[in-house]
Parts: structure tokens; C-alpha cells; sequence
């Protein structure tokens, strides 16, 4: 059983806590006994396979459903208890968009700023048509719209009334990649005011968005911590690329001291896992040595998030 890799927050005033939740639907544990703080200006990246429970958390974080056992607080308001109070300090974009085809763009989110009372709605909206980058299609139905154009409408409903803490499931899902590069900076900015939490398929997001990545796996959190701390996830291990002169086996790399493992990546150059405890450079050279071949190139590699998911969720 893989054991949960945890880092303990900096963070004293946390907009998100979830406290001992369990989500059961029949026979099946959605959420298992899960704990998790986010403190305000987090911008936290949720990951896992389909199915590991990140959507019920989500939909438990936003009222949509009660936890089972445990409980769950956004700004110190219980979910179950204050929902109402909860959701007007959300802004929640879900991973089904659930948007009005019939309605225009304008139309749309001037009925939303309705919804919330907000006083200066045409300013409000206004402001959301020119931060989401809707203003070539603001006159459209939004049924007319490309799915990366109803993506910007689902995320300007989300944002127009100027909720503290972001709640986000595949926020960049089908944008082209300029849209992408558009709504990350704009995520990274808003982060900078709010408490955000996405999930996403998409490992390279996480590094290019979030400040900290948590992992959950069949309900339950296996890895929560700082994005750029993710090489000490690793369980003693470092990665190098390494380029030889000639073709090497890698029966013969295996028998290097503190080379844990190998895989080619072609034209003589290898990945190699090496134990920390043992500066397994001067190994590999010595090895060169013995085997009259020449080591071209040797660099330092950071593990990815990619990697580390695969290694707690495999």
C-alpha cells in the first residue's frame, strides 16, 4: 500500500479545509477519510486517475452534495451547514460546462451578475467579456460558440462575481494552445488574490500554473506539496541523462554502482536512476573507463509530475 507523501503548510489562514471527509455512494468509497488545507493565495493543482474521487471533493467543497462522515469549510463556513454562505464566495467552474445555448454571450452573463445582485452589472460584465478575451464573440449565442469560446463564457460566469476562493475542473479543456497560454496567465493572476483549486489531466499545467500539487488515489491523498519540491517525493532517487560514445548494454549499466535503473532513449544515450546516497557521476565515468568508451554529455534531470503520478497512482 503506498504510503501518503505529505508537506505541512506554511499557510495560517486557510480558505479551504476538508477534515476527516468520507463519501460513500452504495458500496463504493468515494472519498476515504481525506484531510486536506489550503491556505488563501494557493493555487493548488488536483490530480489523480478517473475515478480516484477529485470531482466528489469538489462537488463536497461546493455544495453540491454532504459528505458521508467528516466535514468540510470554505472561510470557516461548514459546506453542510452555511451552503448558501459557501457559494456566494465561490466561483465554481465545473468540467461539464453547463451554459445556455440560446442565450448571447452579453445576455448570459448579464443574467448571472442578475443571480448574484451584483449593482454595476453591465460594468461587471463588461469587465469579464474583456479579461475572458470574449469580446470577438460577445454578440454570439453562446450555442454558436467554439468549445474553447464556451470555456472562456463558463470561466467569466465563474469569476463575475469576484468570488474569493476558485474551484475548477479542466479549466484549459479544449482551447487552443494561444487560449491556453492566455487563460493560465490569467489563472496565475488571479491567484495572486484568490484561493484557487483546478483539476486537470494535464501534468505541464501544474508546473506552469499551480504553487502545489496534491495527488488522491482511490479516495484517498497520496502526495500533497510544493510543485518545485517534487524531486524529494522520490524515494531516494535521482535522474540522469547520460551519452555515450559508442552503444552500451544496459545489463552493463545495472552493474554500475548506484545505477537503479536504465532505459535507452536512443543513439547511445541513457536514463539513469541512481540511489542519492552515492555520486553515482563518478561511477558511471569510471565505467566509461573500464569499458574504453567515452561519456559525451551527463546532466542532472528533475523527476516530473507525470512520473511522480504514475509512481503513487500505478
Amino acid at each position: 500500500m503506498q504510503e501518503s507523501i505529505t508537506f505541512v503548510s506554511n499557510f495560517k489562514s486557510m480558505s479551504i479545509r476538508v477534515d476527516q471527509v468520507t463519501k460513500v455512494y452504495g458500496e463504493q468509497k468515494a472519498l476515504n477519510n481525506v484531510s486536506l488545507e489550503i491556505g488563501k493565495g494557493e493555487i493548488v493543482g488536483l490530480l489523480g486517475p478517473n475515478g480516484a474521487g477529485k470531482s466528489t471533493l469538489m462537488k463536497i467543497l461546493t455544495c453540491y452534495i454532504p459528505p458521508t462522515s467528516g466535514q468540510a469549510f470554505v472561510n470557516e463556513m461548514n459546506c453542510a451547514d452555511e451552503s448558501l454562505n459557501v457559494r456566494r464566495m465561490i466561483g465554481y467552474l465545473p468540467e461539464n460546462n453547463p451554459l445556455y445555448y440560446d442565450m448571447y454571450v452579453r445576455e448570459f452573463l448579464t443574467f448571472i451578475a442578475g443571480i448574484h445582485n451584483l449593482k454595476d452589472k453591465k460594468q461587471r460584465v463588461d469587465e469579464m467579456i474583456e479579461i475572458t478575451g470574449l469580446k470577438p464573440e460577445m454578440h454570439k449565442r453562446i450555442g454558436a460558440l467554439s468549445k474553447g469560446y464556451k470555456q472562456r463564457v463558463g470561466l467569466a460566469q465563474a469569476l463575475i462575481h469576484n468570488p474569493e476562493v476558485l474551484i475548477m475542473d479542466e479549466p484549459t479543456s479544449g482551447l487552443d494552445p494561444n487560449q491556453i497560454v492566455e487563460i493560465r496567465d490569467l489563472i496565475r493572476k488571479l491567484g495572486s488574490e484568490k484561493t484557487i483549486l483546478l483539476s486537470t489531466h494535464i501534468m505541464q499545467e501544474v508546473e506552469a500554473i499551480c504553487n502545489r500539487v496534491v495527488i488522491i488515489d482511490k479516495g484517498k491523498i497520496v502526495a500533497d506539496g510544493k510543485t518545485g519540491d517534487l524531486s524529494s517525493m522520490f524515494a531516494a532517487a535521482e535522474l540522469f541523462l547520460v551519452e555515450f560514445d559508442r552503444k552500451v548494454t544496459r545489463e552493463a549499466l545495472l552493474g554500475v554502482k548506484g545505477v537503479k535503473n536504465a532505459n535507452t532513449k536512443g543513439d547511445n544515450m541513457w536514463a539513469v536512476e541512481a540511489d542519492q546516497s552515492i555520486d553515482v557521476r563518478k561511477e558511471i565515468f569510471d565505467f566509461a573507463v573500464r569499458n574504453q568508451c567515452k561519456v559525451l554529455s551527463l546532466t542532472k534531470e528533475k523527476h516530473s509530475i507525470e512520473e511522480l503520478f504514475q509512481q503513487l497512482t500505478k
